[in-house]
């Protein structure tokens, strides 16, 4: 993998590797434009599944967290990726200088398919090599490139305007729904808060007013009961489900397991 960051940002970020599929979580934090150049990607936001294979272009939306897993090409091949980070100063200044404003509300996704045309095709021959583009000394290149991204997508998506432009941070939302469709993330209490549109102090009041419990104590259920679910229902393996319900580590997760349930998760 290799990555180089302007100063400031934008960056692009080229990803390759052939040695296994990856699975993992994350927070995005900024909206990234992600080309699937091989290989393929599986993600997750708590309620849909969406699979992108080689070809592919996705638009993450900020301000979500993704489950997903990245696997090899069928033949053994790298997997590869290449994402343009779209970060809020960016397109600050690029609204300020072609005058875009959001004019209606737009649809929380959190990733949009992006459909392929010959400009994106056009437009990552240019950047190729990856990694020689991506070197320290050519930050003023990528600034160029991150812009030419910009004004392809929004010439062929047109729609994508109120979610680029749209700078305002979470309001307070539902917090129930929320936490039922997020508990599995394993993120932090101020992530939590800050998606919610709360303050840490406020998050924990409201919370243990709708729940009757501490946060931490009710996360624990809900990934506990979904790991029994999943491992004496779905005949799924302890070492396979603890990652997907939020846990750590196999350690803490077994430990959790035997305590609330009797016995550990293997004796099921």
């Amino acid at each position: 993998m290799s990555a180089l960051q302007a100063q400031p940002l934008p960056k692009i970020l080229y990803s390759c590797y052939h040695s296994h599929s990856r699975e993992g979580e994350q927070f995005v934090p900024e909206h990234i434009l992600s080309f699937q150049l091989a290989g393929s990607m599986t993600i997750n936001d708590g309620e849909h599944e969406q699979h992108f294979a080689n070809g592919d272009i996705r638009l993450h939306q900020r301000n979500h967290l993704l489950k997903f897993y990245k696997q090899l090409p069928p033949d053994g091949g790298e997997y590869k990726s290449l994402s343009i980070y779209l970060d809020q100063a960016t397109l600050h200044k690029f609204s300020n200088e072609y005058g875009y404003t959001v004019t209606k509300t737009h649809i929380n996704k959190a990733v949009i398919p992006i459909r392929p045309t010959q400009q994106y095709k056009s437009y990552l021959q240019s950047l190729y090599p990856y990694e020689q583009i991506m070197q320290q000394g050519n930050e003023d290149l990528l600034a160029l490139k991150v812009k030419e991204a910009l004004l392809i997508l929004l010439k062929t998506n047109p729609e994508v305007k109120d979610i680029l432009f749209d700078f305002t941070e979470p309001g307070k939302i539902d917090l129930e729904a929320f936490m039922v469709k997020n508990y599995k993330f394993n993120v932090s209490m101020e992530r939590f808060a800050y998606l919610t549109g709360r303050s840490l102090a406020t998050f924990k009041r409201d919370f243990e007013k709708l729940f009757h419990t501490t946060p931490g104590r009710w996360l624990q259920q809900q990934r506990l009961k979904e790991a029994h679910h999943l491992i004496k229902e779905k005949g799924r393996r302890p070492s396979d489900v603890y990652l997907e319900v939020g846990f750590e580590d196999l350690s803490h997760f077994s430990f959790a397991f035997k305590k609330a349930y009797g016995v550990g998760p293997s004796m099921l």
